[in-house]
């Protein structure tokens, strides 16, 4: 099961939802960079589940134990990079019932034609969105080391069901408007360390929690969406075609599990544009070439144009619900009825903003170090 990324900054994600330890390591990380170990917790924190009235109960501490990697003073020393976590609190008796009768949406069929019975099926094995914490530990890292180089990111969820919130301030790239990112960027890192909804409006923030919540009651679920933004990147940064900063964002962000969409700067809106509307027109900045507009999204085949990378992603409301669902049994071949039992999300969305962000500074890090720009 091929679970590595990466082409300077490579990154391996191991474990399943209820084996005893799930973990990651990095290799290429540059040597001598302080990680601060804090800030990494607080950043897992805003992943973690059974913290707040969104999410699964199922609690964990989310506390990444650095095994390999640092140096006496706690900075990269040059060799992988290596991280664990424990699983903690698993129930793996709720899932005896779908090692024959797989859930809708989810995995398990698919697994269990490709693997069969050797298949871990607790908690969804590998498939299991509990995968994403050592991404979180992976990401979080990238996220220190692009700090230090100028780079910022941010995430929100820009949808959930019908409710939306106000968009980052993205798309046009003139002075002004970048301002005006800066500032919602900070309004959600101060909500974030406030434990509020990740949103940059909080009356959207309430309306989408009330989703959720009929939601839950309803023993249902809701999808959802999450735009994500980076700001400080130098042009030149990336490398073309396949190894461009959009497929680079999109071979980790279609790992995550729930992700059925991705669209980058205007997005599918492009299909309605003529050309004189989506190009980027450029204008002299401070002496150098910069874009107006940014309906690129930051990235013009597949290199760094200056202008912030924006994406967003959709999540899938979660397969795993209260309600009755119609299954096939896989040992007797016969009509089943699926009554799912254990601790899902209502809705994913708030708890993969920092997943986002965590993709998003892995792809561009590694871009970073590939396909540095000519003049750096």
């Amino acid at each position: 099961m091929p679970s590595t990324f990466g082409t300077a900054l490579r990154v391996q994600i191991f474990g399943q939802s209820h084996s005893p330890a799930i973990g990651c390591v990095m290799e290429g990380l540059p040597s001598g960079f302080h990680v601060d170990l804090q800030e990494l917790q607080r950043f897992m924190d805003r992943r973690a589940p059974g913290h707040n009235a969104w999410s699964t109960p199922r609690k964990e501490a989310d506390a990444p134990n650095i095994v390999g990697g640092l140096n006496e003073r706690g900075e990269t020393c040059g060799t992988p990079l290596a991280a664990l976590i424990r699983n903690a609190n698993v129930r793996s008796g709720d899932y005896d019932e779908i090692r024959r009768v797989p859930r809708p949406g989810h995995a398990d069929y698919a697994a269990w034609e490709k693997w069969g019975n050797s298949h871990d099926i607790r908690g969804g094995g590998h498939f299991s969105a509990r995968l994403t914490a050592p991404l979180c530990v992976a990401g979080g890292i990238a996220l220190q080391v692009l700090k230090e180089r100028g780079v910022r990111i941010a995430a929100h969820v820009s949808q959930v069901g019908q409710a939306v919130d106000e968009p980052f301030c993205a798309l046009d790239n003139t002075p002004s408007s970048l301002q005006k990112l800066r500032r919602q960027m900070d309004t959600l890192r101060s909500g974030q360390d406030r434990g509020e909804f990740p949103t940059i409006d909080p009356n959207a923030g309430e309306e989408m929690r009330q989703v959720i919540d009929l939601a839950r009651q309803d023993q249902d679920s809701v999808g959802g969406a999450i735009e994500c933004v980076a700001t400080g990147l130098p042009a030149g940064v990336g490398g073309p075609r396949y190894d461009g900063i959009q497929g680079s964002v999109a071979r980790i962000v279609f790992g995550i599990p729930a992700v059925k969409g991705l669209e980058f700067g205007a997005g599918f809106a492009v299909a309605g544009m003529r050309g004189s509307q989506n190009n980027d027109s450029f204008e002299l900045r401070d002496g150098k070439p910069c874009p107006r507009t940014n309906n690129a999204g930051g990235s013009l085949g597949g290199i760094s144009s200056g202008a912030p990378i924006l994406f967003r992603m959709a999540v899938k409301p979660t397969p795993s619900i209260g309600l009755a669902q119609d299954s096939v049994d896989l040992v007797s071949s016969e009509p089943a009825t699926l009554h799912v039992r254990g601790r899902h999300d209502p809705c994913v969305a708030a708890r993969a903003v920092p997943i986002a962000e965590a993709a998003l500074a892995l792809a561009l890090l590694d871009s970073w170090l590939a396909y540095p720009p000519a003049k750096a």
